[in-house]
């Protein structure tokens, strides 16, 4: 069977002197796991559309049991990215969620532009990564079926309150006043950044990145998010605890 898609490279390893295996979040197929012939000798066609953050389109041969990518063409790459260590550590922690939480073997245009509008706006310095970061670990945990509940005090009801506690295990919010503070492993917000949390898991897709945030509101959905997604998807992700070690 073959196939065109358009896909962005999320992880790549090498195979033998000239091949890779790549990794691909693509709009038709979800995340793909092909072979590239001859993609590591710099002269072939297929090198840099098939490199790590080439976001491309692709030709796909699949067999019974494997992809195999027998053309590429590059429609972006995020060359400053690469350009910036910080902002690549960013983005392949961007990469490694995408790889463990987007589908495969099934259509998934919606995370595949999540991903693409997250690393054009630090690509571009359009967002500071600290807002684009919670709002892609979010968004993209509600879209795979981890939606938490924002909207009140799990206990007594109340819409808002000075300090309000997130608690990763299960996705509710409690307030000050039912002992959120007491219990293990809440992370304490203010008015803002439980605002904020909210508008990465309620807002329109348009106007996810729309906010503005106090340093000390962003340490705290940062730290909601990151809690929020190791606990989901039981997973200490090494690309952001080097991201975070960097910073």
């Amino acid at each position: 069977m073959k196939f065109r898609t358009d896909g962005l490279i999320i992880k790549e390893q090498n195979i033998g002197e000239q091949d890779k295996l790549v990794y691909a979040l693509t709009k038709s197929h979800g995340v793909i796991k092909a072979f590239v012939r001859g993609a590591k000798n710099i002269k072939n066609s297929k090198c840099a559309p098939s490199s790590l953050l080439s976001y491309s389109r692709l030709t796909v041969y699949k067999s019974r049991d494997s992809y195999i990518i027998g053309d590429a063409q590059i429609l972006k790459i995020f060359s400053k990215l690469r350009g910036d260590v910080k902002k690549t550590c960013l983005a392949q922690y961007f990469c490694e969620l995408a790889l463990t939480v987007c589908p495969q073997e099934q259509p998934a245009e919606k995370f595949l532009s999540l991903m693409l509008n997250s690393l054009y706006l630090i690509s571009e310095d359009k967002r500071p990564g600290d807002l684009v970061k919670p709002c892609f670990e979010m968004r993209l945990a509600s879209m795979a079926g981890y939606l938490p509940d924002l909207v009140m005090c799990s206990e007594c009801g109340v819409y808002a309150a000075e300090e309000m506690y997130f608690s990763p295990r299960t996705g509710k919010i409690r307030c000050a006043a039912c002992n959120g503070a007491k219990a293990d492993g809440l992370v304490k917000l203010n008015e803002a950044a439980l605002t904020a949390l909210r508008h990465t898991v309620y807002a329109d897709d348009d106007k996810l990145f729309s906010f503005t945030l106090s340093d000390e509101g962003l340490k705290m959905l940062n730290a909601a998010s990151e809690s929020y997604v190791k606990f989901r998807f039981e997973k200490d992700f090494k690309t952001l605890n080097f991201y975070k070690a960097i910073t």
